[in-house]
């Protein structure tokens, strides 16, 4: 047995490599599950594949989104430009959204997964759903996080808290089952049959032993699909001409959601039994029809695990910010699904009519407005509850000089100090200080008693240590840069 090679998969610690051997016996003792193991190492590798798929790859994608709003929620309410956070920039307002709210998209599907694991059930849709989804949104999350810090992302070193992530995304991309392949072929295409409350019944009637049982029972399974089709047909089209008001659900403050998400379910039960009954064995083939009936499933199944993250958490004011962003921009992926799927089926009258019968008042969800954007961002801006829910599992260092320590005393130093700003903004104003230069502002005020000495230390502090966040690792020689941390010295982020 020859073990030892290994693969260096993008300078990431993934153990991976290949063994031989030649002539190799294994006793029957050391065969995993024992004589009854045997011939099962097949579903035992799948089996392991499913675990990674459904717990560990959402986990960590989970993990790089919580690392996401902790690390550079806290970078963009310290780093400063024109006087002011970089996070009250609308420009970096827009990918703060994202981080924030995808963050807390991928932990509520991650612990709804959970919990069906936990009760026994074997979701091998739903893993293939959070599997590619959740690997996905980590790899917008890491990147809007690298935009934002900018030189402080791409400089690699012990101060750098994104970079090794960042290298690793191809890593969840690829492995478990590489999603183009989960995307275009798994999700609805083992789906399709299987959730569908009269195709595996026809199915299994025409391949009924018993022939005349067999055609009881397909005539049976027939007559349902028909009044299925039909029930799916009318109630598609009230519940587009209603905006999906007519949809009995739950009371809510979130009540508009839950009816627009049970109009999109019944537009894709329509939308895939044409698919179905006009394209037939072929539509495996169009992988790209597949993938969009995919993608409006599994937007389903995300927005229903952020409605009901909410609802076990009181469906609280401060987390609304975060819950209506994600829906927002779920509705919409949606919709440009369902849109491009109209524009691509071969079937042009067919698709007409679908089209006509899902949206008649035409497509009316859009991304995110920016009021959303602006105030799911803002979450990662200060303290609060909301936050401290979003980062939970976020390891701190207990050494202060560390960086993860370092950030966050920081972060939490960032909003007493910008009332003191505004403060010494609105003496400016009022003519009550003639200093122009901050530094000397401080001291002026501190001086004629507008400040107190605690102020002034406080802000004092702040300004050293928002200086220490946006410094950068530097080496002497760059082959030390992972190596010898001891000769490092300090550039200002902004450099990079």
């Amino acid at each position: 047995m020859e073990i030892g090679e290994r693969h260096i998969p993008l300078n990431i610690p993934f153990m991976n490599g290949p063994n031989r051997g030649r002539d190799v016996f294994i006793p029957l003792d050391n065969i995993i599950g024992g004589r009854e193991g045997i011939g099962m190492g097949w579903t035992m590798l799948v089996e392991s594949l499913s675990e990674g798929r459904g717990i560990s790859l959402p986990a960590l994608s989970t993990g790089a989104g919580k690392a996401a709003c902790c690390f550079t929620g806290a970078y963009a309410a310290i780093r400063r430009q024109f006087n002011q956070p970089i996070g009250r920039f609308e420009g970096i307002e827009e990918p703060l959204a994202r981080i924030a709210g995808l963050t807390y998209q991928m932990d509520a599907a991650r612990r709804l997964t959970l919990d069906y694991l936990d009760q026994g059930e074997k979701p091998s849709v739903v893993s293939a759903i959070i599997k590619y989804h959740l690997t996905e949104k980590y790899r917008t999350v890491i990147n809007d996080a690298m935009d934002i810090q900018g030189g402080s992302g791409i400089c690699l070193g012990p101060s750098n808290l994104i970079g090794r992530v960042y290298q690793a995304i191809p890593i969840a991309i690829t492995v478990e089952g590489a999603n183009i392949l989960t995307r275009s072929m798994i999700i609805f295409g083992q789906g399709a049959i299987r959730c569908h409350p009269w195709v595996l019944k026809e199915f299994s009637a025409v391949h009924n032993s018993n022939q005349n049982q067999g055609i009881i029972d397909f005539d049976k399974a027939l007559l349902g699909h028909a009044s299925f089709l039909l029930g799916n047909s009318a109630r598609v089209f009230v519940r587009g001409m209603t905006s999906g008001r007519s949809a009995r659900v739950p009371a809510s403050r979130v009540e508009r959601y839950y009816q627009t998400l049970s109009w999109m379910s019944t537009a894709l039960a329509l939308s895939a039994d044409v698919a179905m009954m006009t394209l037939g064995g072929s539509l495996k083939r169009r992988e790209r029809l597949s993938a969009r009936l995919g993608d409006v499933l599994s937007e389903l199944y995300l927005s229903s695990s952020v409605l009901r993250q909410y609802r076990e958490q009181g469906e609280t004011t401060e987390e609304y910010p975060l819950v209506r962003w994600t829906l927002q921009e779920s509705l919409y992926r949606m919709q440009e699904s369902f849109r491009s799927l109209y524009r691509n089926m071969p079937n042009r009258s067919l698709a007409w009519l679908l089209r006509l019968l899902t949206f008649p008042r035409g497509y009316l969800f859009s991304e995110p407005s920016d009021k959303a954007a602006h105030e799911a961002a803002a979450v990662l801006l200060k303290p609060s509850r909301i936050r401290e829910q979003l980062i939970k599992g976020v390891f701190i260092h207990p050494d202060t000089s560390h960086k993860t320590a370092l950030l966050e005393r920081t972060f939490r130093l960032a909003d007493d100090v910008s009332r003191i700003e505004r403060r010494l903004k609105q003496l400016r104003r009022e003519g009550k200080l003639d200093s122009r230069q901050l530094d000397e502002q401080i001291s002026e005020a501190a001086a004629n008693g507008m400040l107190s000495s605690q102020e002034q230390q406080l802000y004092r502090d702040y300004l050293e240590l928002s200086a220490a966040v946006v410094r950068v690792d530097a080496f002497r020689d760059y082959t030390q840069s992972g190596q010898d941390h001891n000769h490092s010295h300090q550039l200002a982020g902004g450099a990079a």
